[in-house]
C-alpha cells in the first residue's frame, strides 16, 4: 500500500489522504523549498474531513494510479486542512472566487514557485461533464501553459495577488454620513427583504442558520418592540428546530438545508454552528418562554457532550455527513426499521415525524415534525405530558436502535476558535437556564483551553490533536476566546477572568494590528509563511474576528477603564458601520456592535453579601448589551467597582459611562429602571 509524507500528519483529513498514490506534501517548508528548488509549479488541494465531494474527488482522482503519476511528475503537490490552515484557505479561495466567480471545497489552486496563486477552481471529475473539464485535462493544460508561457502566468499570479491585497479593505473606507439609529432600522428592513417568511431563514436553498441574522432581530425586536423583527426571528428558529436539519431523537444542528423547508441537511455536524445556534436559542427563550427552545438547547448540548466532546474537556470539530459511503445513513429511517425500533408507540410516533413507506426523502424517511407536541396530543386526545413522556419513550428506542448503526466518521482535532464559541455557549445557557452542571462545565473546558492553547511566553496555539497542539492561533482563535473569558466572568462574577482577557487583548492587538492600528490581521505579524496578510471583515461560518474584537474592546473599556479601547472600537466602527448596514447579513457580527455603541452598555454591578443569588436571577432576564459586575465587596482597581461602599445586604447599580443611578436591592427593580431608560 502506498504512503505518502501525509501519514506523520494528525490531521484526521490529512490522514484520509496518506495512502493516495500522489506524492502529497503537507504546507511546509520542505514542499515549499523543493518547488524553489526544482521550479515547478504549486498545486495546492484544501479541504476538511467531513465534506462530501472531497472524498469524491479523492475516490475519482487521488486514488487513480495514472492521474497520480502525472500530478507527480508535474506538480509538487500539496494537502491542506482546511480547519488546521484557515489562513490560507481564506488567501486560496479568495483567488479561486476571483478567478472563477465561485468558489467551495475541495478548493484545487494552483500557485508559482513563490506561491502566488494563478488558476484553480472547486471539484473536477474524472471526465469532461457539466461544461467541466476534467481534472488530467486541467493538470495538463496547466502544466503545459506553465512551461511554455511562464511570463503569461507569472504576471497573472503578480495581478490577481495585488487584488487580493486591494480586496483587504473591502467595506471599511470612512463614512459619508454620521451612524445614528436610522442605520439600525436600515439593517433590519435590509434583512427582512431577504427573509423567508412562511419557511423561516433568510435566502433560497441552500439555507445555512444565519444566526447572527436572527440575533440581531431578537435585539433590534427588544429595543423597538418591533413586532415583525420578532416574528421572523423565532419563525426560523422554529422552523429549523422542527425540520431535518436539526437530529430530532440525538439532538444537535446540521450544517445547512438542502431545501427551502430545512427538511433535507448536509449531515455533516459542525461544533461552531451547533454553539452559535445554543446562544441564539438561549436568547429567543429569554424573550419569547417557548419551552421548545430549552427543550433543544439541552438536547444539543447532552449530544455535543455524548458524541463531541474529548475526555479532557475540549470539543471535536466535527461529525462526517457519511457512513459506510452514503451521505445521510446514519440518521435516516426504512419506514419498517421505524416501525420496528420504535417500540409500542411507533404508529403515532410515525405519523408525528413524518415518517412513510413511500418515504419522504429519496425513498427514505428523514424525521421531522409538522406539528408541534401541544398540538398533536391535541389532535389524539392527550394532554401535552402524556404525548412527551411516550415521546421520551421512543426517542430512547430509536437512539438505542441508531446507535448500533455503523457511525459516521468524527473529526477529532480540537479548535481553539471553535472551542471558545462553545465556551460562551455553555456561559450563556447556563445562566439563562441556572444549570449548575453546564457552569462547571464552562469552567472546565476554559481550564482546558489555557492548558492547551497557551503556549507560554504571550504565545498561543490553534489546534490540538492527542494534547498536542501546534500552528500558530489566528485572530478569530484569540478573539472569540478573549469573548468566552468575558462571558465566564459575567458568569461567575470572578474577576480572574477578566484579568486573563484584558492580558490576552493586548496580545491582540500588539501582534495582528494593522499599519494604521484600527483592524487586525488574520494572522499575527510572527508568522511568516502566507503569501500576503488577510484582514477578515465579514462573517461567514463563524463571526468575523474583528467584529467580535470590537465587541470586546467596547466592554473592556469599560470594565477595565481602558478608554483608548474603546476609541480604538469607534473607529472600526467609523470604517464598518455603514458598509453594515447595507449588507447585514454578511455583517451581522458588526450590527450588533453598532447597535450596543449607539445605544450605550448597560453598566450592571451587585456588591455586598448575598450577590450570587442577585447574579444568578439576573443571567435569567434578557438584557443584551450589557456588562456586569458582581462581588461581595467593591475593588477600586475596577472603574465600575470603586469608591461603592459595601453595606449590610447587597445592592444592585445601573450606570452610564460610570455615572451610576441609585441603588435598587432586587433585580425586579432593576429591570423596572432599564424599561424606563
Amino acid at each position: 500500500m502506498h504512503t505518502n509524507r501525509l501519514i506523520s500528519e494528525s490531521s484526521p483529513y490529512l490522514l484520509q489522504h496518506a495512502h493516495n498514490p500522489v506524492d502529497w506534501y503537507p504546507w511546509g517548508p520542505e514542499a515549499l523549498l523543493r518547488a524553489q528548488t526544482e521550479q515547478k509549479p504549486i498545486l495546492v488541494s484544501i479541504g476538511y474531513s467531513a465534506c462530501h465531494w472531497c472524498h469524491v474527488m479523492e475516490r475519482e482522482s487521488f486514488e487513480n494510479e495514472e492521474v497520480a503519476a502525472f500530478m507527480n511528475q508535474h506538480f509538487i503537490n500539496i494537502k491542506i486542512d482546511r480547519e488546521e490552515r484557515p489562513d490560507l484557505d481564506h488567501i486560496y479561495m479568495d483567488a479561486v472566487q476571483a478567478i472563477t466567480g465561485s468558489g467551495g471545497w475541495p478548493l484545487n489552486v494552483f500557485l508559482t514557485p513563490d506561491r502566488k496563486p494563478f488558476y484553480g477552481g472547486t471539484y473536477f471529475p474524472p471526465q469532461p461533464m457539466h461544461n467541466r473539464a476534467s481534472w488530467l485535462d486541467v493538470l495538463a493544460g496547466i502544466s503545459a501553459a506553465f512551461n511554455e508561457r511562464r511570463h503569461e502566468i507569472e504576471s497573472q499570479a503578480e495581478n490577481l495577488t495585488a487584488h487580493l491585497l486591494n480586496a483587504n479593505t473591502f467595506g471599511a473606507g470612512k463614512q459619508s454620513e454620521s451612524a445614528d439609529t436610522d442605520w439600525l432600522h436600515r439593517m433590519k428592513n435590509n434583512i427582512m427583504q431577504q427573509a423567508d417568511t412562511t419557511e423561516g431563514g433568510f435566502g433560497r436553498a441552500p439555507k445555512f442558520p444565519q444566526t447572527f441574522s436572527i440575533r440581531y432581530l431578537l435585539r433590534y425586536a427588544h429595543l423597538y418592540k418591533d413586532e415583525q423583527a420578532l416574528k421572523q426571528a423565532l419563525l426560523s428558529l422554529d422552523k429549523m428546530c422542527a425540520g431535518g436539519i436539526y437530529d430530532q431523537i440525538g439532538g444537535g444542528f446540521a450544517r445547512y438545508s438542502v431545501d427551502n423547508e430545512w427538511l433535507a441537511p448536509h449531515f455533516e455536524k459542525m461544533l461552531y454552528d451547533n454553539a452559535l445556534l445554543i446562544y441564539v436559542l438561549c436568547e429567543a427563550f429569554q424573550l419569547s418562554g417557548n419551552k421548545r427552545y430549552e427543550e433543544v438547547v439541552r438536547e444539543t448540548i447532552a449530544f455535543l457532550q455524548r458524541e463531541m466532546r474529548a475526555s479532557d474537556g475540549g470539543y471535536y470539530a466535527a461529525l462526517d455527513a457519511d457512513s459506510e459511503g452514503v451521505e445521510g445513513k446514519f440518521y435516516v429511517w426504512s419506514y419498517d426499521d421505524f416501525m420496528k425500533s420504535a417500540g409500542p408507540d411507533a404508529p403515532l410516533a410515525a405519523v408525528f415525524y413524518d415518517v412513510s413507506p413511500e418515504g419522504n426523502w429519496e425513498h427514505t424517511n428523514i424525521l421531522r415534525l409538522k406539528n408541534t407536541v401541544a398540538e398533536f396530543a391535541a389532535q389524539n386526545g392527550m394532554s401535552e405530558e402524556e404525548w412527551e413522556e411516550r415521546l421520551n419513550e421512543v426517542k430512547g428506542n430509536l437512539l438505542a436502535a441508531r446507535s448500533k448503526r455503523v457511525r459516521p466518521g468524527l473529526d477529532d482535532k480540537i479548535l481553539l476558535s471553535w472551542n471558545a464559541l462553545m465556551l460562551s455557549a455553555l456561559c450563556k445557557a447556563a445562566g439563562v437556564f441556572g444549570e449548575e452542571a453546564w457552569k462547571q462545565e464552562a469552567l472546565t473546558l476554559a481550564g482546558f483551553l489555557e492548558q492547551q492553547f497557551d503556549a507560554g511566553n504571550h504565545t498561543y496555539l490553534h489546534t490540538a490533536k492527542n494534547g498536542e497542539a501546534r500552528y500558530p492561533a489566528f485572530l478569530d482563535d484569540l478573539s472569540f476566546w478573549v469573548r468566552g473569558l468575558l462571558d465566564l466572568q459575567e458568569l461567575t462574577g470572578d474577576n480572574t477572568w477578566l484579568q486573563k482577557a484584558g492580558v490576552l487583548t493586548g496580545v491582540i492587538l500588539k501582534d495582528f494590528s494593522d499599519e494604521e492600528g484600527v483592524f487586525c490581521y488574520y494572522t499575527s505579524a510572527t508568522q511568516d509563511d502566507v503569501v500576503i496578510r488577510k484582514k477578515e471583515t465579514y462573517d461567514g461560518a463563524v463571526p468575523s474576528g474583528n467584529a467580535v474584537l470590537c465587541g470586546n474592546l467596547l466592554r473592556l473599556s469599560v470594565l477595565l477603564g481602558k478608554e483608548d479601547w474603546g476609541m480604538r472600537a469607534s473607529k472600526m466602527l467609523e470604517g464598518f458601520g455603514q458598509t453594515a448596514s447595507r449588507y447585514p447579513t454578511s455583517f451581522g457580527e458588526w450590527a450588533d456592535c453598532l447597535m450596543v455603541q449607539l445605544n450605550g452598555l448597560k453598566e450592571i454591578v451587585i456588591l455586598g453579601a448575598g450577590w450570587e443569588k442577585h447574579l444568578k436571577e439576573l443571567l435569567l432576564k434578557y438584557i443584551p448589551g450589557k456588562v456586569v459586575q458582581a462581588a461581595a465587596q467593591g475593588d477600586d482597581q475596577y472603574p465600575l467597582m470603586a469608591g461603592k461602599p459595601t453595606e449590610a445586604g447587597s445592592r444592585i447599580f445601573l450606570c452610564e459611562q460610570y455615572a451610576c443611578k441609585q441603588p435598587v436591592f432586587t433585580v425586579e427593580e432593576l429591570m423596572q429602571l432599564l424599561v424606563n431608560q
